[in-house]
């Protein structure tokens, strides 16, 4: 049931048994249905999930109100709201089910306490979160000054294999236009 996540882990650094058994018992394993909230923004995130199946979206309020995707996740990586998570703080974001997903849980208090115990997974965990979110952040900003088919085109080539999960109303939402104009853009590539 851990197998993905202390695997991605072993990609990055050699972890003994006796280690791995003490991070699992920390684990939850959890199913999501699409559109499932796993945490809702003006709280306080406690939890960060490692994706095993399916795609988490990160959404916000835009300035009108309407919730936005403003970020997608998919399998091997991590997903949580870091500077809520990491300074104890209400976020202004909140994390969903983009799909059915499997994702495995990994509370704050025991994070911190594995920390304690195995001291070199603070520097191994922070450097994989640290890198995904710099990632994240140049995907998103590599769509910014284009126009909204151009925008799209981008989208299908750097994230393919999420445009096939997620909905065209989320992707429309991430690429910042409304769901007429993705669907004018969809007709007109035919």
């Amino acid at each position: 049931m851990f197998k993905s996540f202390i695997n991605f882990l072993c990609l990055f650094k050699n972890i003994p048994p006796a280690d791995i058994a003490i991070i699992e018992q920390e684990l939850t394993y959890r199913k999501v249905a699409e559109g499932e909230v796993l945490f809702s923004e003006g709280h306080v995130c406690r939890e960060m999930y490692f994706i095993c199946k399916g795609v988490l979206r990160i959404v916000a309020q835009n300035e009108k109100g309407s919730k936005m995707a403003y970020f997608f996740l998919k399998e091997n990586q991590f997903c949580s709201i870091l500077n809520s998570f990491n300074n104890d703080t209400p976020a202004a974001e909140g994390i969903e089910a983009a799909c059915d997903a499997e994702i495995i849980v990994i509370k704050r208090q025991k994070l911190l306490a594995l920390y304690q115990k195995l001291p070199y997974l603070k520097e191994l965990i922070t450097g994989i979160t640290t890198q995904s979110l710099l990632d994240k952040i140049q995907v998103r900003n590599s769509y910014l000054g284009e126009d909204a088919s151009t925008r799209y085109r981008n989208f299908l080539l750097r994230q393919p294999d999420i445009a096939l999960r997620v909905s065209l109303a989320d992707i429309a939402s991430y690429l910042g236009i409304t769901q007429q104009s993705l669907s004018r853009i969809r007709k007109n590539m035919r």
